[in-house]
């Protein structure tokens, strides 16, 4: 029988005490029918994330060939791909209260440069990932922005297509990195890619096995190797339409909510490149182009969701997506930016956004479900003049060009829009023609873009799956939409691309 890593580690502590020689067991993994043997024993490949002008974080899974209670190791990061010329390097110690998992936060570095690093373990290496320090000056940034990936709705093509792009400075992803669902419940059977653990993920050992899974995928892998990282938490890294104290998708009978939130924030920190601090909300410098601010709209401050728009406390001021501390924070960080761009990396839609279903025209998920945080944001970038904000939204599994209201029948017909709004696509998680026929949901596509339903929506796709670029210049800004072939098969081309840019200062979208 299998045993828990932690039980493995308290027994091994026991023999150690009785003077005894230790016969360690071997460690019956659940994936390694995964594995690739030629990665041994990093299989789960290497990450890094979180870049400052200085640091950055590297990190790596180790997987000992028997359940010791210690494993020790060097890790090396170098200016030279050969790794002729050693910048940094170090040892490292991960236990299996880490999930022998291990993050470096690796100091010292200069500022705007291209780095490799590996880790060693008793003679075999990893593979060597590629990293870059943010800039403290630059005249183009390259953002990728990414968000939604499930493992049961296909192949995760486009991380592959993400890792080919040799042109991107950094990598936000915005939540839904992994899905919480058991087998069969949110997915397509047809590719043959089932969840493991088969049922829905409740314990620190069920998040920790889907994490793993997630990162053998050989595509998730070839991005993270290729890019540094900034994330986020959405809902299903916890459970569906999570918020502080509660989820639509945890019921009664699965335990205490608290507990398992805490679970699924343990198993992220132990599985994503991020440093590990109480609070995940955080900004990045890359110079005077752009601060880059992740907003934490789950686990921070928000209060549960309304059922309806007739609901009495829809507007109540104690409803709330971010609370009041992050709020605090996050205007002392739009105030502070020298910047010339603030980009806000945000789970779901800020701006307002009739979708135009009958039964279904406000989504009370998004920002518009949290009308007093969703004005208060927006009367302070107004009455602050800030004029280059812009947020990168994932969630909706659909692209958007939106310019940015919450009144788009009254100020911004009379006052434009206050700032601007990009949604990525899905990696691969379900889209509107995988529930309905492709040629109703692009006649969709065009009734919701009408003056007459969403005068500040700009562009949409409901129906395509890949990932955004973002580009900023010191004046110009250009989204660029890239959509894959096929996600029901592996397949890293790109079908198609919509391009869309912006001035700084003028908050309009232009095709």
């Amino acid at each position: 029988m299998k045993l828990p890593y932690l039980t493995l580690f308290l027994l091994g502590l026991a023999s150690c005490q009785l003077e005894v020689n230790v016969d360690y067991s071997e460690i019956e993994d659940p994936l390694a029918d995964l594995w690739d043997p030629e990665l041994a024993p990093f299989y789960h490949g290497v990450a890094s994330g979180d870049p400052t002008q200085d640091a950055v974080i590297i990190w790596t899974k180790l997987t000992p060939a028997d359940s010791t209670p210690e494993a020790k190791g060097t890790w090396e990061v170098s200016s030279s791909e050969d790794f002729s010329s050693i910048a940094k390097s170090g040892e490292y110690t991960t236990r299996p209260e880490r999930n022998y998992t291990v993050k470096i936060d690796v100091k010292g570095l200069e500022a705007g440069s291209t780095y490799f690093y590996r880790f060693q373990y008793e003679g075999s290496y990893s593979i060597s990932g590629r990293t870059k320090t943010a800039p403290k000056q630059t005249e183009q940034l390259t953002l990728g922005v990414v968000s939604c990936s499930n493992y049961e709705a296909g192949f995760f093509n486009a991380y592959n297509a993400l890792a080919k792009n040799e042109d991107i400075d950094v990598v936000l992803h915005l939540g839904d990195y992994i899905y919480e669902y058991g087998v069969g419940t949110y997915g397509d059977s047809s590719t043959g890619r089932f969840h493991r653990p088969v049922h829905e993920i409740l314990s620190l050992e069920d998040y920790r096995t889907r994490y793993a899974q997630y990162r053998l995928d050989k595509d998730l892998r070839a991005a993270h190797q290729a890019h540094p990282f900034i994330t986020i938490w959405d809902d299903h890294e916890i459970a569906n339409d999570s918020y502080k104290d509660g989820a639509q998708n945890h019921q009664e009978d699965e335990g205490d909510y608290g507990v398992r939130r805490n679970y699924a924030r343990q198993a992220y920190y132990e599985w994503l490149p991020v440093r590990e601090s109480e609070k995940l909300y955080r900004s990045f410098s890359y110079g005077d182009m752009a601060r880059l601010i992740m907003l934490d709209e789950r686990l921070e401050g928000r209060t549960q969701q309304v059922d309806s728009l007739t609901a009495p406390d829809l507007n109540s001021p104690d409803r709330s997506m971010i609370g009041a501390e992050q709020m605090s924070w996050f205007q002392n960080e739009l105030m502070s930016s020298q910047a010339k761009w603030n980009i806000i990396g945000n789970q779901v839609i800020f701006s307002y956004l009739n979708w135009g279903f009958p039964g279904f025209n406000i989504n009370l998920d998004s920002w518009d479900g949290y009308p007093v945080e969703q004005a208060a944001i927006m009367d302070f970038i107004k009455t602050n003049e800030l004029d280059n904000v812009v947020f990168v939204t994932g969630d909706t599994h659909s692209s958007w060009g939106l310019e940015v209201t919450n009144d788009p029948f009254g100020s911004y017909q009379t006052d434009g829009a206050v700032a601007l709004e990009l949604g990525t696509p899905s990696i691969n998680s379900s889209n509107s023609n995988e529930r309905a026929p492709t040629e109703l949901v692009l006649e969709h596509e065009v009734n919701i873009v009408k003056d007459s339903l969403n005068p500040q929506l700009k562009y949409t796709n409901l129906r395509d799956h890949g990932y955004m670029v973002l580009t900023l210049s010191e004046n110009e800004g250009k989204a660029t939409w890239y959509y894959m072939e096929t996600i029901l098969e592996p397949n890293v081309n790109v079908a198609s691309n919509k391009e869309m840019t912006f001035e700084r200062g003028v908050l309009t979208l232009k095709e």
